[in-house]
């Protein structure tokens, strides 16, 4: 799946992603921003194996909104948002599960993101993470006692 820089969605399917990021992964308590308020939603809409059922599921979740009176999906409250994105998910079920897995990708990419975990935000590689010393002997003890499972 490839991905590019440059802007793909117009402003206004920007902003309706943007609400949907935030009601799949909603600000935390603890000072975790939303998926949506780290500007994710252009990065995800570059990725051309969801450029369809990305279009069509932010086009109904807009419709759905506009037909209930509000001026677009992200312009609605909490509950209203998570009542119509079931809504879209039932009748188009390849709408989340893609876009679920892109957004977690790159939500826990993110340098805020990282960093409020406690985790510093840099490549594991070439640094490396330190790792808790074990003893391989006595964790493989009881594999190496069993006797052999395979043919000759």
């Amino acid at each position: 799946m490839s991905a590019s820089n440059e802007a793909v969605l117009s402003p206004e399917r920007e902003r309706c992603l943007g609400g949907v990021l935030d009601e799949i992964v909603p600000p935390g308590p603890s000072g975790l921003p939303g998926a949506g308020e780290l500007g994710l939603a252009n990065r995800i809409g570059a990725i051309a194996d969801l450029a369809l059922v990305l279009e069509q599921g932010l086009s109904a979740l807009d419709e759905l909104a506009t037909s209930r009176g509000a001026q677009d999906f992200a312009a609605l409250a909490q509950p209203g948002r998570l009542e119509l994105l079931n809504e879209v998910a039932a009748a188009q079920p390849a709408f989340l599960p893609g876009l679920v897995f892109q957004t977690y990708m790159a939500y826990y990419q993110h340098p805020r993101v990282l960093e409020a975990l406690g985790v510093p935000p840099r490549p594991p590689f070439p640094l490396g993470y330190e790792m808790q010393p074990s003893d391989l002997d006595a964790l493989l003890s009881d594999v190496r006692r069993r006797p052999k499972l395979y043919r000759d």
